[in-house]
């Protein structure tokens, strides 16, 4: 159970602030919901609260926890599909847990194929959701502005 004014990540969505607990009545059945406000594009979710962990909702990560994305980053890149759809499967299930090093290496290693080659437009549009789960995430832990962050992670990819 989360309170109001915990920070959390709501996979797929990204990391946000809980600024609500509210009862609600949805399609006859009466549930509380945590309102996750989502600061880097001021969007407000609801999740049922009774759902959260089959959802996968964690806390955010701490800042010491910082440098191991750094790492993850500037580490080597995965063996990926060659085929353009595969990739994005593989990829999609990394963002679907939840967890910032996998959304790290998404990040990482889509920034370094777009290098090489051009995305798909799909992996372009996964790419830049994946940027922004992992900035939403990284501006809680840390309290850098977005644009500080997004320098920090293309230098870290590019090393």
């Amino acid at each position: 159970m989360y309170s109001i004014g915990d920070n959390i990540v709501y996979p797929m969505h990204g990391a946000g602030t809980i600024e609500a607990i509210e009862e609600q009545t949805m399609m006859g059945e009466k549930r509380r919901y945590y309102i996750l406000l989502i600061p880097q594009n001021d969007i407000r979710i609801m999740i049922p609260c009774d759902r959260c962990e089959d959802v996968g909702v964690r806390s955010v990560i701490k800042e010491a926890e910082i440098d191991k994305v750094r790492e993850t980053l500037c580490g080597d890149s995965a063996e990926m599909a060659k085929v353009w759809n595969r990739r994005y499967r593989d990829n999609m299930e990394k963002l679907k847990t939840g967890q910032i090093t996998y959304v790290a290496e998404v990040v990482r290693d889509l920034m370094r194929v777009d290098c090489k080659k051009h995305l798909s437009t799909g992996e372009k549009k996964m790419l830049s959701n994946a940027k922004q789960i992992l900035i939403s995430e990284l501006m809680l832990a840390s309290g850098k502005e977005s644009a500080e962050l997004t320098v920090l992670i293309e230098r870290a990819v590019m090393v």
